[in-house]
């Protein structure tokens, strides 16, 4: 719909400010990162708002912009905006060397000139038509007949045309810079699409290059001067090996000769660029022109046959037996090849002998009726006889030896899908428009007309030529791929008028040009990758000499030629090129379609006429003439792309692009998070999906990196990975802290190979924080469920961050939550990922049952190399009426059932008198609390919170003995899965310990008396627990422990810690589990 605007102009009032020029100067270099970054908001680089070249005075002169001025800075006004759009020119936006202008200004550029037709039109039919076209047509059309050849060209143009249509849909969808096929598909399917596929091509254009040049030489050794041969034929049947070692050294000088001319300056191949165009159109101009003619006056270029079979004219000149002259018959040169001698009586060769010497005409002309003859296939195997159908032959008996005989032979086997592959280059070059597109006055309107218009034209020439070849020409020389049957002519040349010459020459210059425009694009493809930085090894090639020019990627690019030419096939180096081409065709066309199916705001091409559906079918095109052509190249062309792809994604450097893969990454994420469930998954899918809570430095700096090492070896890159953290503070003021902790997690993810997200959380209260990443991390039904944290160790400083009230309230949370918590002890003790145990324990005590996860865990852990040798082991603690046989069994078969290997112990643990060290480690912990607590407290709550504490240990003293030896016998709450005759029988055992308890309370010192002796009892679990597993596990590489929950009293949680510290004391590395309440573990399939 159109669009009015109205510019309304605006005076400035006041007086104009005047500035002096140094102050202005200093303010600028003072006021520079303010004025770029605003309100402290990093912004995404545009070309059009620039705020290093904003003049801060011009901006705001006046008042009438008064309310918007503290924004300008980053926000320009709308006219600044629209005269940098007027002076923008199409340099290349995004590109390393621009973006990293050391002069900080832009240069100058001559102003584009060219348009669509000497911009993109000529350049791509310069490029289309080739070597193919002059080389290898009329041999096609010959092998594959009019009708299969007729489908293998329209094939091929339909690809290329839909290709053409889907490349204008991208080109014209914004400012095309100079780049080509490699910048609008990096940009559209992102860096490790782009890298691979840029990479293809470039390979393709290189086997294209020795391509053209194995043309030159082919024209060059056989139609223009055939003494120029090296290698001379001395036997029958050498004569192809003997060529291709002619290929292969000729090819070697022209490929270092070329190679000296694009390096000593590219403008000389510019230059000669018309003279080729000129060649190729001639020689177009003069094949019509020679059908034309044929209509009334067909070209004499007699054939010679010997039955129905070809005989090649190198070796004789008079198609005959014999000749008579003076009433004398005289036996003919050929009489001497098939015969022992030139006597009459001689022994001859039985065919030879049987079948009598015919002539016929070569090119009969359009008004013969030879294409009813020439429209069905004549494919043959290698070393066949080229024949003619419908002619009369007397085959002999079995035939012997035929390689010296003068016949025409087939010089390859030949089959459908393999004159595919050897066609398809000659539709490549639609690519030459928009590689140019720097160049050109109007890119988004001069792309998509030019290469359309000339595929169009091109595709007509080649669907005409196949029609009027077979129209014009002789089914046997059509087949005869070197013209051996018309004196070793051309044989598109014995068509051409006015002379066989202006096909041989204008093809060898054409072939020539073709060449030199491969080696001179080639390298700077390949430049233009390595300066993108997203390949590394090939960074190298990024550097050439002063003036820009590509000399290291040349060098390369001269060696990979050299492969295609030591190959010195043409039919072989074809399909080779075909691939890379075809490969990038299909990915401009998946570009283009995800681009379309997406619906991404930025998708806007000025180009209308395409649809995803075409895009689909052009890919889908592209795809089947891959493994048409050769379906073992094809393998080995996308492992190639496959494993630049991979690389890339490995090693590459990180680059934003906006492309379209990423956006389909978001559709897809998008769709699997609505279809996933959010409910808890089944028991046989759950693992442990991590929030890891890290704790920063003042430095933003993670103080135990260990901890997202030993993240990594649990996970192995499975399952969802949270690495959160909390700043202290509130968010306008910490938004600076923010980004630098999130850089800083972020690259130590990387370094440790933790795949996750990572979620910085900034809280007036630590406290909160935690609460905050444990409520609202994840989305969806990818939540996490298991959080990993490291133990407090400085736990007994009040001022530590992470203080042991924090730590309580976590484990608290979590409970609440339903979520499984791992608590990592010494965590600074524990592996890196490069170190390797090569034999230990894992050790796993099972005191109370959390849903399998102490089970699970371990298993986790041995999957990854670090744990891999450590052999896993169960221990449970059995009570005084339990019978340990029977339970090591039943665990043997339980872990049996649950396929984990293990290694199975019952420790007994029988009940004995408290000891002195737990009341005196009891007596220390409630001393520690009275502190924690105090240092909590203000001055005057310290005062009275003394004096309680006084009068209460004044009335705990006068109290009866009898009152502390019944809080005494109450019974301890075990964690246990208890049965109903366990429970009855404890109950039984508890009233028989109260004579016990009052034993206990003689032996008591006077400090004893006042300790709450349900922390006695607890601390007196933790004691033996500790001493037990001391005895088994010292040595053990890991330990994991039932970590029980705190007290529902509050007033406890410092006694809590001094609990578990109890418990783990003397063991090295142990992580601390307590599970979330269900079962994650089971026996089933």
């Amino acid at each position: 719909m159109p669009t009015s605007f109205t510019v309304v102009p605006v005076e400035a009032q006041g007086e104009e400010r005047q500035r002096d020029g140094q102050q202005r100067e200093e303010e600028d270099e003072g006021d520079e990162r303010d004025r770029c970054t605003g309100d402290g908001i990093s912004r995404e680089s545009s070309p059009f708002i620039n705020c290093a070249e904003l003049g801060r005075g011009s901006m705001y002169e006046g008042k009438n912009m008064a309310l918007f001025e503290e924004e300008m800075d980053s926000n320009p006004m709308v006219s600044s905006l629209l005269n940098k759009l007027a002076n923008y020119t199409n340099l290349t936006q995004g590109v390393v060397e621009h973006e990293a202008d050391e002069d900080s200004k832009r240069k100058e550029v001559k102003g584009p000139r060219m348009g669509t037709f000497i911009g993109v039109y000529l350049p791509c039919l310069q490029n289309i038509l080739g070597v193919i076209l002059f080389l290898r047509l009329t041999w096609i059309v010959g092998t594959a007949g009019v009708l299969e050849s007729f489908i293998i060209v329209f094939m091929c143009c339909a690809c290329t045309m839909l290709t053409a249509i889907s490349m204008s849909a991208i080109a014209t969808n914004g400012v095309v810079p100079a780049g080509g096929s490699y910048y609008m598909i990096s940009r559209s399917l992102g860096p490790e699409f782009g890298g691979a596929v840029g990479l293809c091509f470039y390979l393709g254009t290189t086997f294209a290059g020795a391509m053209y040049i194995l043309g030159t030489i082919e024209i060059l050794l056989t139609y223009i001067s055939p003494s120029a041969a090296i290698f001379k034929v001395t036997d029958a049947g050498e004569e192809t090996e003997a060529m291709l070692n002619n290929m292969r050294v000729y090819g070697t000088c022209i490929v270092i000769l070329m190679a000296i001319v694009v390096f000593v300056g590219v403008k000389y191949v510019n230059k000669l660029a018309l003279v080729f165009l000129a060649c190729v159109i001639l020689s177009i101009i003069a094949i019509y022109a020679g059908v034309i003619k044929t209509a009334f006056d067909p070209p004499d270029f007699p054939i010679c046959l010997l039955g129905n079979r070809t005989l090649s004219k190198r070796s004789f000149d008079v198609c005959a037996k014999f000749t008579e002259s003076n009433n004398e018959t005289k036996t003919t040169p050929l009489w001497l090849l098939f015969c022992d001698s030139s006597l009459l009586n001689a022994t001859c060769d039985e065919y030879f002998s049987l079948n009598n010497v015919t002539e016929i005409q070569g090119i009969p002309g359009i008004m013969s009726g030879v294409l009813t003859d020439n429209l069905w296939s004549a494919y043959s195997e290698k070393g066949s006889i080229v024949e003619k159908k419908d002619q009369p032959s007397l085959a002999g008996s079995e035939e012997s030896k035929m390689g010296g005989l003068p016949y025409v032979f087939t010089d390859i086997m030949t089959y459908f899908t393999m004159l595919v592959g050897i066609y398809f280059p000659s539709v490549t070059g639609i690519m030459a428009g928009s590689n140019r597109s720097g160049d050109l006055k109007d890119a988004q309107k001069s792309i998509p007309t030019g290469t359309i218009l000339a595929i169009s034209t091109t595709s007509f020439i080649y669907l005409s030529c196949i029609v009027l070849f077979g129209a014009c020409i002789e089914g046997v020389i059509l087949r005869d791929k070197f013209g051996e049957a018309v004196n070793g002519n051309l044989v598109v040349g014995t068509l051409a008028w006015p002379s066989p010459w202006v096909i041989v020459i204008g093809s060898f210059f054409s072939t020539c040009g073709a060449g030199l425009q491969s080696l001179t694009g080639a390298p700077r493809l390949l430049q233009a990758i390595a300066r993108d930085g997203i390949v590394p090894f090939i960074q190298i090639f990024g550097h050439g000499k002063a003036n820009g020019e590509p000399t290291w990627a040349l060098l390369l690019t001269v060696g990979i030629c050299e492969i295609g030419i030591l190959i010195a096939s043409l039919d072989s180096v074809a399909p080779i090129l075909s691939m890379f081409f075809l490969m990038c065709y299909m990915f401009v066309n998946l570009a283009c379609a995800v681009q379309t199916l997406l619906r991404t705001p930025n998708w806007r091409p000025r180009f209308k006429y395409y649809h995803w559906t075409l895009s689909f079918v052009g890919m889908s095109l592209c795809l089947a003439l891959m493994f048409i052509c050769s379906w073992y190249y094809a393998l080995i062309a996308m492992l190639i792309a496959g494993c630049i792809y991979k690389y890339i994604e490995y090693r590459g450097a990180e680059k934003e692009w906006g492309d379209g893969i990423r956006g389909l990454s978001l559709n897809a994420a998008r769709y699997a998070l609505l279809r996933v469930e959010d409910g808890p998954p089944h028991t046989k899918n759950w693992r442990p999906q991590l929030l890891v809570l890290l704790n920063l430095d003042n430095e933003q700096l993670v103080k135990h990196p260990r901890l997202l090492s030993f993240t990594s070896q649990l996970k192995a890159g499975k399952g969802l990975t949270i690495v959160g953290s909390v700043l202290q503070g509130i968010y306008l003021d910490k938004c600076t802290e923010t980004h630098k902790a999130e850089e800083n997690v972020k690259a130590l993810m990387g370094i440790e190979k933790t795949k996750g997200f990572c979620q910085i959380v900034v809280s007036p209260n630590f406290r909160d924080g935690i609460s905050y990443l444990i409520q609202s991390a994840g989305l969806g039904g990818m939540k996490h469920n298991t959080v990993l944290m490291a133990w407090p160790q400085s736990w007994k400083q009040a001022e530590n961050h992470f203080s042991w009230k924090n730590f309580v309230d976590t484990v608290r949370e979590t409970t609440s939550a339903q979520q499984a918590l791992l608590v990592a002890k010494n965590i600074d003790l524990f592996p890196t990922n490069q170190e390797r145990f090569t034999e230990g324990n894992i050790d796993v005590w099972w005191i109370v049952h959390d849903g399998g996860m102490l089970m699970l865990l371990p298993f986790l852990l041995r999957q990854h190399k670090v744990w891999r040798k450590c052999k896993m082991r169960i221990f449970t603690v059995a009570q005084m009426d339990d019978n340990s046989i029977q339970m090591k069994k039943d665990l043997q078969m339980f872990l049996y059932h649950l396929r984990l290997n293990a290694q199975v112990e019952v420790v007994e643990m029988f009940e004995n008198d408290i000891s002195a060290f737990t009341y005196e480690k009891t007596l220390m912990m409630e001393q520690r609390s009275q502190m924690l607590k105090q240092m909590q407290l203000s001055k005057n709550e310290r005062e009275r919170e003394a004096q309680l504490i006084h009068d209460k240990n004044t009335a705990s003293r006068s109290a009866p003995a009898v009152e502390a030896s019944v809080a005494a016998a109450v019974p301890e709450k075990v964690q246990m899965t208890w049965t109903k005759e366990k429970f009855v029988a404890e109950k039984h055992k508890n009233k028989d310990s109260n004579v016990s308890g009052f034993k206990d309370i003689f032996n008591m010192k006077p400090e004893w008396e006042n300790l709450n002796q349900s922390n006695v009892r607890r601390m007196h679990t933790a004691v033996k627990l500790n001493g037990v597993v001391l005895n088994k596990s010292q040595h053990a590489q890991l330990v994991l422990l039932n970590m029980p929950g705190p007290p529902k009293n509050r007033k406890g949680d410092e006694n809590y810690m001094e609990f578990l510290e109890v418990l783990t004391e003397g063991l090295d590395r142990v992580l601390l589990v307590r599970g979330s309440g269900r079962e994650v573990i089971t026996i089933y399939s």
